[in-house]
This record gives structure tokens, sequence and C-alpha cells, in this order.
């Protein structure tokens, strides 16, 4: 079995509260949980207004198709227009 992973950062601009940036996160992470079928968790930057780093992961038994699924994540959370993505890094064990 593998596992691949998936860690995103991203800054919200809009954001100037944790009640703001907490209604982003939690609304992307949901989406992504329903449409994809994949783990995600806000990893860090818990107590920072317009930062948030976002973990995904997926297990599989095909390498191919678990690197198509998380850049298909990657795409789908690139297109949110409340926020932009900073940094994203691809991991597989």
């Amino acid at each position: 079995m593998l596992v691949g992973t998936l860690v995103v950062q991203v800054y919200i601009p809009s954001s100037t509260s944790l009640k703001d940036k907490r209604q982003v996160v939690k609304s992307v992470i949901h989406r992504v949980q329903n449409r994809f079928n994949v783990s995600v968790v806000e990893l860090n930057n818990e107590d920072l207004w317009q930062r948030a780093t976002i973990g995904v992961a997926i297990a599989g038994d095909n390498q191919e198709y678990i690197q198509r699924q998380l850049q298909l994540v990657l795409n789908f959370m690139d297109g949110e227009p409340r926020w932009e993505i900073l940094q994203a890094e691809f991991g597989l064990c």
C-alpha cells in the first residue's frame, strides 16, 4: 500500500480575524473531502489570520492514480478565489 501526501500553504488576503479564516478553511476542507474522498486537515498556523497550511492524504496501491488524484485536489484548491496558494509539496511513501 502507498500513501500520497500533499501539503499546501495558502494566503487568505480577505481574512481579518481567525473566524474569517476558519470559515474559508473549513469550507474548502469540507468540499475537498466530499469531492475527492481524501483525508484533509489544517496542519499549522492556526493562530495566524491570513495563513494556513492544509494537509491532504490518500492511500492506494497505484502510484500514478495517487499522484493524479493529488494533482486534481491541488488544481481544485488553486481554483478557490478566496485564497492564494503560496507553496505545494507532494510526497509518497
